[in-house]
């Protein structure tokens, strides 16, 4: 069947995440889900031991027993990861929202892309289940494309944004700074001379727009009069 998925990023802290499976994929999607702040149950008869060790820690509820379909209710997102493809298929059915069955594309609503994350940035590859081996493969061919600069400029672009979008009132200016921000260029000034330069770079362009952006307003209130 071939397969064609919507790209999107979901925020699920604080979401309901339900995972059925106590074995190593088990435990490399728990890791995941983790990471992204969800609120995670798990249901299976046993663990691996790096899922009791999380689990002595609170990183997620546990039912110590078979699947039952109540275990998914209210849930927003599911992942089957059992080795039984009976059960993986009754979880599947019984999903109210979003459901992945690891290794069964045709059971899923969803996939689990394979990911890079530096920091603010995450890029992710998908061959809608088509061949997640090669998915991974181009996944750290581009891990290793990006670096700590990269990492450490977005952490300095998450706040300065909203500073840029409460200081620079003009609306072209203030998105003509972010393009440049963004820009091929700044990416490459980043990625030659690292994060401390290209960040000197968007301040003085700052710098700039923000005059430009006083001179404008000033002009205004004059024509006003």
């Amino acid at each position: 069947m071939s397969l064609s998925y919507f790209p999107a990023f979901i925020n699920l802290n604080g979401k309901k995440c339900v995972v059925v499976g106590g074995g190593r994929v088990a435990e490399r999607k728990i890791s995941l889900l983790k990471s992204s702040g969800a609120d995670i149950t798990v249901v299976s008869p046993k663990l691996t031991p790096g899922l009791t060790t999380m689990k002595r820690n609170g990183a997620f509820y546990h039912l110590e027993r078979t699947y039952r379909k109540s275990d998914v209710a209210g849930a927003f997102l599911v992942i089957a990861a059992t080795s039984d493809n009976k059960v993986n298929k009754r979880v599947s059915d019984d999903a109210p929202y979003l459901v992945n069955v690891v290794d069964a594309p045709w059971l899923s609503n969803f996939n689990v892309a394979a990911a890079v994350n530096k920091g603010h940035l995450t890029i992710s590859v998908s061959t809608s289940g088509a061949c997640p081996a090669l998915a991974a493969s181009i996944r750290d061919e581009l891990k290793d494309s990006y670096n700590k600069s990269v990492a450490d400029f977005l952490a300095f672009m998450s706040e300065f944004r909203l500073k840029v979008i409460d200081s620079v009132k003009d609306s072209k200016l203030r998105h003509k700074l972010l393009s440049s921000a963004g820009s091929v260029d700044m990416l490459s000034l980043l990625k030659n001379k690292g994060a401390e330069e290209a960040i000197n770079a968007v301040l003085s362009m700052y710098e700039a727009a923000v005059k430009e952006s006083k001179k404008k307003t000033s002009r205004s209130k004059k024509c006003s009069r």
